[in-house]
């Protein structure tokens, strides 16, 4: 994903940018680096590429060179931001072969606790507050990111269920419950943290015991303890 500050000792594994492929890329993801601040720090309606441009040192008309407008700019930083993470996170929902209660209290459980204190959930706090204005965001948003995540899900379920390994039941019509806690919990640490600290790791986990134990199928014994 696009790296969120300049120098690589304020980045942080989960935010490491995508492979360097020369000068331009290299500018270019500057560019987006800076907008994903800057839209971080004023809104999207506050923001605006002069001040992208500031942010990232350069010339005021460079970042209309790479990005025509500031939907476009917005979109990158979806992609730059989201896309690599749910996408890696995705292909091994797709294609694990662990047990599928051991998948969901192992790496899906570890990548929603990491999620939502992630710099890139403010990303998904600003459409929350700003995306009834803008709504041409929350469809590129929900066709590049929630979708996609919700189809991984819905299938990571049926599998589970064609396996013997969970019950039919509801989940697997509506996945948007198994991970509902997670938006819940990015909520609440931008509303209420300061007035009333949430364990958040410590809910999701015990969200997915719920799940696994609801969902488990007859006969079958409990599998992992999770992280």
């Amino acid at each position: 994903m696009a790296k969120l500050s300049k120098t690589a000792a304020n980045k942080r594994p989960e935010d490491e940018g995508p492979a360097r492929r020369g000068p331009k890329r290299d500018r270019a993801d500057e560019i987006v680096s800076a907008a994903f601040e800057e839209f971080v720090a004023k809104g999207y309606a506050g923001t605006r590429l002069e001040d992208v441009a500031s942010r990232a040192r350069v010339s005021k008309g460079l970042p209309y060179l790479y990005f025509k407008t500031k939907e476009e700019l917005f979109k990158a930083v979806v992609r730059g931001v989201f896309t690599p993470a749910f996408d890696q996170m995705r292909e091994r929902i797709l294609t694990t072969d662990m047990p599928s209660e051991a998948f969901l209290k192992g790496p899906l459980l570890t990548f929603l606790q990491e999620l939502v204190k992630s710099r890139r959930m403010l990303i998904a706090r600003l459409l929350i507050s700003e995306g009834h204005k803008h709504p041409e965001l929350t469809r590129f948003y929900y066709d590049h990111v929630v979708s996609k995540g919700l189809a991984a899900l819905r299938a990571f379920l049926e599998r589970g269920v064609a396996r013997g390994e969970f019950r039919p039941t509801a989940l697997e019509e509506f996945p948007q419950l198994l991970v509902a806690p997670a938006l819940m919990a990015v909520i609440w640490r931008s509303l209420f943290e300061t007035h009333v600290h949430l364990d958040t790791d410590a809910l999701l986990k015990t969200h997915i015991d719920l799940v696994a134990g609801a969902i488990r199928a007859p006969g079958r014994d409990p599998i992992g303890d999770g992280p």
